[in-house]
């Protein structure tokens, strides 16, 4: 897959925002980085269309977008879905995590990227026992 041009001014941005990362996205990026999860390949701050992505999979097709507590309120909401139709609207598959949650459970955070990547199955449930 061939890379699209990216104008200077986006490529520039992304690249300051490679660093200016969240501690989140800094301890996300400390378990994706040089394949280290299931040997996936992602890419940081990554201009794709119009938009500047966390983290993506190309190989995947896997987006991975770590959001703070300014995503919760309508305005931020309402453009993070029309962010996530184009980007699903171009094959992609997009994951969001709240800062919180990479925090404080990265293991849970990274076994779910791994899930939807195909790469394990989900666990199974717990199994009721029968108490008599």
């Amino acid at each position: 897959m061939g890379h699209d041009r990216v104008p200077l001014r986006q490529r520039a941005n992304a690249k300051s925002m490679r660093r200016a990362m969240t501690d989140a996205e800094l301890r996300l990026w400390n378990e994706l980085r040089a394949h280290r999860l299931m040997g996936m390949s992602f890419r940081r701050q990554v201009p794709i269309g119009p938009y500047i992505v966390d983290f993506a999979c190309s190989a995947h097709r896997l987006i991975i977008e770590v959001d703070g507590s300014q995503h919760g309120d309508a305005e931020h909401s309402r453009r993070d879905q029309e962010r996530t139709a184009y980007l699903a609207a171009s094959g992609w598959t997009i994951l969001r995590f709240w800062n919180d949650d990479v925090i404080r459970d990265i293991d849970d955070v990274c076994q779910h990227i791994v899930i939807v990547a195909g790469l394990a199955d989900a666990p199974a449930p717990p199994r009721e026992e029968l108490v008599l």
